[in-house]
C-alpha cells in the first residue's frame, strides 16, 4: 500500500469510530466524578474533619505510621505512591471537610493499605508501570510505521503487542480501585469519621470516579480492537 493511499486509508477508515467512542465514554465519566464531586463536596460531615485529618486516622488505625500524607495542588490530583510511602492530597481534599473530600482521602489510604498488605493485583500493576508506559508511547508509532513500510508485518504485531500492555494496565487496574473504594467505604464507618447517611455521598463520589476507570480500560480496548482490525484488513488488501 503506497503512503497517500495509506493516508486516506488511516484517516477515513470507519474503525476510528471506535477511537471517537473511547473518547465519548471518557468525557463522560470524566464529567460525572466532576459534577458529583463538587455536590457533595458542599455538604460537610458531621466530624469536621478535613481530609488529610480522616487519612490520619485511617492510617494510624491501620498501623501504616510509616506513610507521610502531603499536600499537592490541583483538583483531584489525589494518589498513593507505593515507591515512597507518599499519600497526596489534592487541594480540593486535603484541608475540606466535606464527605466527597473525606471519601477521597480515604479511597487513597485504601491503596496505601493495599500496599502494606501485600495486594496481589496493585503489586502485578505497579510492575506493569514501565512496560505500560512505554506500550501507551510507542505502541500506536510502532503500529503506524509499519503501514508506512509497505505492511511490515513484523513491525505492525509488535506495535500492537506493545499497545496490549498499557491495555492489561488500564485492566488490571479496575480490580485495584474498586477494592480500595471498598475498604475506604468500610474506614469511614468504622472508624467514626462518617455516619451511614453520609457515607452514602462519599459512595456515590467513589462509585463515579471508579466509572473514569472502567471508562479508560473500555478506551484502550477500544484502541487495540482498532489496530487488529486494520492489520487484518491491511493484510486482505495486499
Amino acid at each position: 500500500m503506497s503512503v497517500l493511499a495509506y493516508m486516506g486509508y488511516y484517516y477515513y477508515d470507519v474503525t476510528y469510530l471506535l477511537v471517537i467512542l473511547g473518547a465519548v465514554l471518557s468525557m463522560i465519566a470524566s464529567a460525572q466524578v466532576n459534577s458529583t464531586f463538587k455536590r457533595y463536596s458542599r455538604v460537610r460531615s458531621g466530624c469536621g474533619m478535613t481530609g488529610a485529618e480522616a487519612a490520619e486516622r485511617i492510617l494510624y488505625r491501620n498501623g501504616l505510621t510509616n506513610v507521610r500524607i502531603e499536600h499537592i495542588s490541583g483538583n483531584l490530583t489525589d494518589h498513593y505512591d507505593p515507591s515512597s510511602k507518599v499519600l497526596r492530597l489534592s487541594d480540593a481534599t486535603y484541608n475540606a471537610t466535606s464527605v466527597a473530600a473525606v471519601g477521597v482521602a480515604a479511597h487513597e489510604c485504601g491503596h496505601a493499605v493495599q500496599d502494606a498488605r501485600g495486594y496481589a493485583p496493585l503489586k502485578f500493576r505497579s510492575a506493569l508501570v514501565p512496560a505500560a508506559n512505554f506500550g501507551s508511547k510507542f505502541g500506536l508509532p510502532i503500529f503506524v510505521l509499519g503501514l508506512f513500510l509497505g505492511s511490515n508485518e513484523l513491525l505492525m504485531q509488535i506495535g500492537i503487542w506493545v499497545f496490549l500492555a498499557a491495555v492489561l494496565f488500564q485492566i488490571v487496574t479496575l480490580p485495584v480501585e474498586f477494592d480500595a473504594s471498598h475498604r475506604a467505604m468500610g474506614f469511614l464507618t468504622e472508624y467514626g469519621i462518617l455516619s451511614e447517611n453520609e457515607a452514602e455521598g462519599s459512595r456515590r463520589v467513589l462509585r463515579a470516579a471508579a466509572m473514569t476507570y472502567v471508562a479508560a480500560a473500555a478506551a484502550a480496548l477500544l484502541n487495540l480492537l482498532r489496530l487488529v482490525m486494520l492489520s487484518r484488513r491491511d493484510d486482505r488488501r495486499d
